[in-house]
């Protein structure tokens, strides 16, 4: 039955979500396709309202764990393990008031309005086949970190594991909890790569959990490859431990 009067409710809201998004595609033809410099107030109610609409018309239900830990004041460097597309979507809607910017693949900002309205509120795009392209979106990162533009969130993986097994962390990308002097917040996140598979009939279970804080001053003092192994552990952990939660 709650199957039932959820599909009845997408159903009856599917229209009103239509006009949203075409209200939103309609800002987005005023965004340029460059890197913005100041997070939008505006345009972020447009991603966090729309990223809400989305989950609940998937049927998405989220489980967060470890909420608490997360800094309520002050910037911080989010990384976690990333399975699917939707992984970033779930994580900036539980963080809406932390206002998160996202490193991310070139080809999700050429996404049709997406990518505008993310532009604007200064998610950066990374070129993994050029090192030192990739060197500057760090630099990028780091200095958003320090005008307290936004909190940084990162993917070492690099892509997605499509077969859940994480694949090896790209270090790099902890230099810019290291250089904004920030500490480093650790996520896992589990159900993701089935919304697609249930949707829009069964509702999908999401799991994410804030493992750890690893503070400035660890950050500072250890290398990347060390805070890599540590993090890459801890989060392999997380995942194992909620696994078995949900069997």
């Amino acid at each position: 039955m709650k199957n039932f009067l959820h599909t009845c409710a997408v159903i009856l809201c599917s229209i009103p979500l239509g006009l949203y998004i075409v209200f939103i595609a309609l800002c987005c033809i005023f965004v340029r396709n460059k890197q913005y410099e100041k997070d939008s107030r505006f345009y972020r109610f447009l991603l966090n309202t729309l990223s809400g609409s989305v989950l609940w018309y998937l049927g998405v239900k989220i489980h967060v764990e470890g909420r608490e830990i997360v800094p309520k004041e002050g910037r911080f460097v989010l990384v976690g393990n990333h399975i699917s597309n939707f992984d970033p979507i779930v994580t900036w809607k539980i963080l809406s008031k932390e206002r998160m910017a996202f490193i991310s693949k070139s080809t999700n900002f050429k996404i049709p309005f997406f990518g505008r309205l993310v532009r604007k509120c200064c998610f950066m795009e990374i070129d993994r086949e050029n090192p030192r392209n990739a060197v500057k979106t760090v630099e990028k990162a780091t200095e958003f970190i320090k005008k307290d533009e936004v909190s940084i969130g990162v993917y070492p993986e690099g892509t997605r594991a499509k077969d859940g097994v994480m694949l090896p962390f790209h270090n790099v990308m902890f230099k810019i909890a290291q250089r904004g002097d920030v500490p480093l917040v650790v996520c896992s996140i589990r159900g993701t790569n089935e919304i697609h598979k249930r949707t829009p009939w069964r509702l999908s279970h999401v799991y994410l959990r804030f493992i750890e804080v690893i503070d400035r001053e660890q950050v500072k003092a250890m290398r990347t490859a060390e805070i890599g192994e540590r993090v890459r552990a801890e989060i392999q952990q997380s995942i194992e431990n909620t696994e078995e939660k949900a069997a």
